[in-house]
């Protein structure tokens, strides 16, 4: 049978990871046009990549709970049969083992440089210097996720409604009780 999940926010909540919408969510406190676009990051850099490190400092001491292992146990035993789709940037799939895998709104450890294009990894949480500059060319790099008013990756949509129109199921909102 193949599987595919989607998981978003919900399932990082566990690890400490403040999710966005909701009762306890970020945009109750912060509002997005100042953070989470592009606008915003060309009018104040530092304000966004203040926020950013900000996020960052809090992802790096998380860590992946059940919900994330019993995601990489079910890859395991399916193999090339399962595949996750996820909404989060936190990259904590990725720490528990998950390797089929695609992130819509890209990942939070890695940057983007608006001067040459280099998407690379960043595992800073703080920098001595804002905004930071690309190891590459010394341009101006940006968190490599999806803002407001941004397209999903194309690569990354591709491949999602690929894997969805060829699974035989597909889950979202996973409930994980431990017996």
């Amino acid at each position: 049978m193949r599987v595919v999940v989607l998981t978003g926010a919900g399932i990082s909540s566990e690890s400490g990871v403040p999710t966005f919408r909701g009762k306890e969510g970020l945009w109750k406190n912060f509002k997005p046009e100042d953070l989470a676009t592009l606008e915003a990051f060309k009018r104040n850099p530092s304000l966004v990549w203040e926020w950013y490190l900000w996020r960052r400092s809090i992802i790096a001491k998380a860590e992946p709970n059940e919900g994330h292992r019993i995601l990489v146990k079910l890859e395991e035993k399916l193999g090339d049969n399962f595949f996750l789709i996820t909404q989060n940037v936190d990259g904590l799939h990725q720490k528990a083992g998950s390797k089929r895998m695609v992130e819509l709104h890209g990942n939070i450890w890695r940057v983007k440089c608006l001067k040459c294009s280099a998407i690379y990894y960043d595992y800073q949480s703080h920098y001595e210097k804002l905004p930071p500059t690309c190891k590459k060319c010394g341009g101006l790099i940006r968190p490599h996720v999806v803002w407001f008013g941004e397209s999903l990756p194309e690569y990354a949509l591709k491949r999602a409604i690929e894997k969805s129109r060829s699974c035989e199921r597909l889950f979202q909102k996973l409930q994980f009780k431990l017996c």
